[in-house]
C-alpha cells in the first residue's frame, strides 16, 4: 500500500512554468511506477507522463513532450512534473498514480493502483 499526496498546483499565466511534486509514504517508491495524468471540467482523465524509478525510464503524452518533464528521487520518495510554456489547454486538475511494478510503463489509468487527491493547475491567456 502506498498514499500519494501532490502538490504545488496553482494560477500561472500562459508561458509560465510550475512544477507539481507527488510524495509517496508507506512504502519505497523505488518498487513503483508512476504516472501523471491529468483531468480537466468536463473531460476524461488523460495521461501525461510516467517513470520507471528504478531506471528512470520516462514517456510522455504528445502534449507533454518538449514541455513537462518527469523526474524522480527514491531518496526522498518524490515524484515530480516540471511543466514548461504552459497553455490555457493545460489548465486540469493534476493526478499522481503509481502501481507496484519497477517495470512497468502504461498510458492507461486502468494501469495504476494508487492515487492522489490531485492538485489543480490554472494556466490564464
Amino acid at each position: 500500500q502506498v498514499q500519494l499526496v501532490e502538490s504545488g498546483g496553482g494560477l500561472v499565466q500562459a508561458g509560465g512554468s510550475l512544477r507539481l511534486s507527488c510524495v509517496a509514504s508507506g512504502r519505497p517508491f523505488v518498487r513503483y511506477a508512476v504516472g501523471w495524468f491529468r483531468q480537466a471540467p468536463g473531460k476524461e482523465r488523460e495521461f501525461v507522463a510516467t517513470i520507471r524509478m528504478s531506471g528512470g525510464t520516462t514517456y510522455y503524452s504528445n502534449s507533454a513532450k518538449g514541455r513537462f518533464t518527469i523526474s524522480g528521487d527514491n531518496d526522498k520518495n518524490t515524484v515530480y512534473l516540471g511543466m514548461n510554456s504552459l497553455k490555457p489547454e493545460d489548465t486540469a486538475v493534476y493526478y499522481c498514480a503509481a502501481r507496484l511494478d519497477p517495470g512497468y510503463t502504461s498510458t492507461s489509468r486502468s494501469g495504476y493502483d494508487y492515487w492522489g487527491q490531485g492538485t489543480q493547475v490554472t494556466v490564464s491567456s
